[in-house]
């Protein structure tokens, strides 16, 4: 049996201790600084806790001791000296981070793994699971052009003004909103602003906006470097959403004053467990000549399991990091060390027991053109 240490016992970590837990392949401890939060992790999927401040290294060591795999789902701020204590504990690591630096520093500590062990951050939704999509379009081409990335993780049920509900992080939250976002435009690597680059459309009769944020492209200007014209990531939100998050962040210039915003946001926004999650990817290419365009659109839906309502950004988020761990443990990943999302075959995810909650048959509503029906006449 797998023996993991699952550091987190928020929403995204109760989550993973139930998918993980119910399948009997692994044997889960949650540590956390909580001993509430344990107690109720325990209750709902009967796991092993223990109190750990992931801030002392000594007491990270020890609970690091008799695990195969540390699993992060910590604030982001975390997860560095998690990384390394994980690696220099001759352990696999992965975490759900979407923040750009974490990843950077996480990277450069996977440079010290020790053979036959995997060192993957961003394993989640976005970055996570659209990356592995984004790469899965990029292969009906003969050239690439575009890489259009789009996601958002909203309320079914809208009734403020926001029209908007907390569903993660905070923290995670204010960092897409305020950090620079990376892209590639014109052949070149580039930042811009976070809130600008403002698009609508439609999918399945609803109307949306999407607009840059940060941290979502993963690992992908890397890998696209040099061969796309045009790589881009921007968050879905119903209209209407973005201009009011720019009068907070820039015009009452709470970007300079995190904790202030995130005290807002927390008092005056509800958590919601009734969400769905939106996918959108689009890329552009040439294919005997022809520029040609094809799509991936999915809705995932929140769901009961076992009688209890889980999220949709619970449910996508903590597959993404479960399925990349099963896929390491069966031997499915490209190589040891550091692993990009990119990297997982997309087939692989979505046969994994984990992966499959983002096909149709598992509550996913996709309505995309998948790439074995992507065929032109000359393909016949």
């Amino acid at each position: 049996m797998h023996r993991v240490l699952l550091l987190g016992a928020g929403k995204i970590g109760r989550m993973i201790a139930k998918l993980l837990s119910q399948t009997g392949d692994y044997e889960v401890v949650v540590g956390d600084v909580s001993a509430q939060a344990l107690e109720r992790i325990h209750r709902q999927s009967g796991v092993a806790t223990r109190v750990t401040d992931a801030r002392n290294p000594a007491a990270l060591q020890e609970s690091m001791q008799g695990r195969d795999t540390v699993v992060s789902a910590l604030d982001f701020r975390s997860n560095p000296p998690v990384a390394a204590a994980a690696v220099g504990a001759g352990l696999n690591y992965f975490d759900l981070t979407e923040d750009v630096e974490t990843t950077r520093r996480v990277r450069e500590i996977a440079t010290s793994h020790q053979p036959g062990r995997v060192v993957m951050p961003q394993c989640g939704l976005a970055p996570g699971f659209i990356s592995i999509v984004a790469s899965r379009l990029t292969r009906a081409f003969d050239a690439i052009d575009t890489v259009h990335m789009r996601v958002g993780a909203l309320p079914q049920f809208p009734s403020n003004a926001l029209k908007y509900n907390l569903t993660w992080s905070t923290d995670g939250l204010i960092n897409e909103y305020c950090n620079l976002c990376e892209a590639i435009y014109d052949g070149s690597r580039i930042d811009v602003l976070p809130l600008e680059g403002l698009e609508t459309f439609s999918m399945n009769g609803v109307r949306y906006e999407a607009f840059n944020t940060s941290g979502g492209l993963g690992t992908l200007c890397d890998t696209l470097n040099g061969r796309v014209r045009e790589l881009n990531y921007k968050t879905i939100r119903y209209p209407g959403h973005r201009d009011l998050v720019m009068f907070l962040v820039n015009d009452l210039m709470l970007s300079r004053r995190r904790d202030v915003l995130k005290d807002i946001l927390e008092e005056a926004i509800p958590v919601t467990f009734q969400d769905l999650v939106v996918t959108f990817c689009t890329v552009t290419g040439h294919r005997n000549n022809q520029l040609v365009q094809v799509s991936d659109a999915r809705t995932i839906h929140s769901q009961l399991i076992d009688g209890e309502a889980w999220s949709a950004i619970q449910i996508t988020t903590a597959a993404g990091v479960c399925a990349a761990l099963d896929l390491a443990v069966g031997g499915r990943l490209p190589h040891d060390g550091f692993v990009r999302q990119e990297e997982i075959d997309y087939d692989d995810f979505l046969d994994n027991r984990f992966g499959r909650h983002y096909r149709e048959d598992s509550g996913a509503r996709p309505s995309s053109l998948t790439i074995r029906d992507f065929r032109t006449s000359d393909d016949a």
